[in-house]
């Protein structure tokens, strides 16, 4: 990468000077989640043993929070130095870059549009995987319990659901404690108590399903996200429109440095 000075033409510093301040957001968030991600991974045993990643056959969100700080920290770095240094390859790579996410996030909500039912099944599918694996990662845990709470739901479609898991499963060949039950993220909380009650889901499943709803949530997580989202559509879509400006705004800086790095490389060549 070359610095390039120029005699007879400057490129503006107002444009450099606000990718390069930009981009250290970006740089500096995706530190802040590969720290954290690394770190999780760690507490995990993960780093000494890599086999652990390919253990789990749900979702790990670690790994989700390390490709996202792998991708913030490779933009924001390259849309630093390519800003800094003046270099038209980088500041290619960080628009192009930017350009190919806001297309992609632009492609998948409108595939979800068009596509309602592909997706829940998408959805249901990827639930139930997880449920699977719920007691083999405490991230994953601790992920579906957050999702159950605040979304006061049980299972994809429901309760039931966690037949899928071997610890909650009915079956008789079951020895787990948890035989039949679901998990305590699923039980309605009780205002009198301070303490969660972590065993209140045992046995729940061997009552009759009319005596579900006084003591566990008995909609599925699909059902209550379906009902969420049109509550909520004025925050959804203000913060995919605050994202697609940013981005949008990312593009329009690095094209207008590279337009004036290659009028001044131009008007040096005369």
């Amino acid at each position: 990468m070359h610095y390039y000075r120029y005699s007879n033409a400057e490129v503006s510093c107002w444009y450099k000077y606000l990718l390069f301040s930009y981009n250290i957001v970006f740089w500096l968030a995706g530190v802040a989640f590969l720290a954290a991600g690394l770190w999780a991974w760690s507490e995990k045993g993960v780093l000494s043993d890599l086999t652990k990643v390919t253990g789990l056959h749900g979702l790990d969100p670690v790994v989700l929070v390390l490709v996202v700080g792998i991708v913030m920290f490779t933009l924001g770095f390259a849309g630093c130095v390519g800003a800094l240094r003046e270099n038209i390859c980088l500041l290619k790579f960080f628009c192009g870059a930017i350009m190919f996410i806001f297309l992609l996030e632009l492609a998948v909500a409108v595939l979800a549009f068009l596509f309602q039912d592909w997706v829940r099944d998408r959805v249901k599918e990827f639930f139930e995987n997880n449920i699977k694996s719920y007691r083999d990662d405490i991230d994953l845990q601790n992920l579906i319990d957050s999702l159950q709470k605040i979304n006061h739901c049980c299972g994809a479609q429901g309760p039931d659901d966690w037949d899928f898991n071997i610890y909650f499963n009915c079956s008789s060949e079951s020895k787990s404690r948890e035989k039949c039950g679901v998990p305590f993220s699923c039980c309605i909380p009780d205002p009198a108590q301070k303490v969660v009650n972590t065993q209140c889901g045992y046995d729940v499943r061997k009552k009759s399903k009319n005596q579900w709803d006084d003591q566990i949530f008995v909609k599925g997580c699909i059902l209550a996200l379906e009902a969420w989202l049109p509550r909520n559509i004025y925050i959804v879509a203000g913060v995919f429109i605050a994202i697609s400006l940013l981005q949008i705004f990312g593009i329009f800086l690095a094209r207008t440095l590279i337009s004036d790095i290659e009028a001044v490389k131009a008007g040096n060549a005369f």
